[in-house]
């Protein structure tokens, strides 16, 4: 039996491993991030990410809309899921506060949420909906579970839980990324001070609108009445005992 020799298939060539749509997005906000919307064009993104123009044009039509897509994935990849800030909560609200900053400084102060801070806050303006996008799907759901945690623990009506949640993302966590945006360098030991700090300030002008007591100022001041009424008082006996021995 003759045997036939088998060719082998023919070999293709490998050619340029084709770019995923994530990597795509991801080579693009890296630019946009280092240079800025204006200074980042699709050429660059294209040589940097190695996919062809028509490719690119094909999936986004210009710029404008490729920037707005990577910002908006970037956003949601980078949000904290509530449900993640509800399995952080402890028995007391002064340390599930305490413990959902944490969580939401150490975000914002990421290499991520500083790099979409900056961005979103330079182009915001001439995109407003990318600013509307980041409040829709991160901020405002933030805002409701925090209300919700101080209506939890609230014993007294409370009509502005969305405001102190409000207040709370401005104080707490906003500070260190505003001053960072300003390019003031602060170190791990002092983002956990102002944390803890901010969070005990927040915490303590809170509380009476919780029916919780008073805050710590009026507390201070009830001290202060206390102290000066008793010193009063030892004045006083000690002029009715000289009396009594005149």
């Amino acid at each position: 039996m003759n045997s036939v020799a088998l060719k082998p298939p023919p070999q293709r060539g490998r050619g340029r491993p084709s770019l995923s749509n994530e990597q795509l997005l991801g080579t693009a906000l890296d630019l946009f991030g280092e240079q800025g919307f204006d200074r980042t064009s699709i050429e660059s993104i294209c040589a940097a990410a190695g996919m062809a123009k028509r490719t690119v044009y094909a999936r986004y039509g210009d710029k404008k809309s490729l920037f707005k897509a990577a910002l908006t994935r970037a956003i949601e990849q980078w949000i904290v899921p509530v449900e993640r800030l509800r399995s952080a909560e402890r028995g007391g609200l002064e340390e599930s506060l305490l413990a959902i900053a944490q969580i939401l400084v150490a975000n914002i102060m990421s290499e991520a949420g500083l790099r979409l801070m900056r961005l979103t806050n330079a182009e915001s303006g001439r995109m407003p909906e990318i600013g509307a996008f980041n409040v829709q799907q991160g901020t405002q759901p933030t805002i409701l579970y925090l209300a919700d945690l101080f209506q939890r623990h609230s014993t007294a009506p409370f009509d502005d839980a969305q405001l102190a949640g409000t207040a709370f993302l401005n104080m707490v966590v906003g500070g260190p990324a505003i001053s960072s945006a300003w390019g003031v360098v602060l170190d791990d030991a002092a983002i956990e001070r102002h944390t803890a700090y901010a969070v005990e300030l927040f915490l303590h002008g809170l509380l009476p609108q919780l029916g919780q007591g008073v805050s710590r100022g009026a507390m201070a001041a009830i001290e202060d009445e206390n102290l000066r009424l008793k010193k009063l008082l030892a004045e006083k006996m000690l002029e009715i005992d000289a009396l009594r021995d005149g």
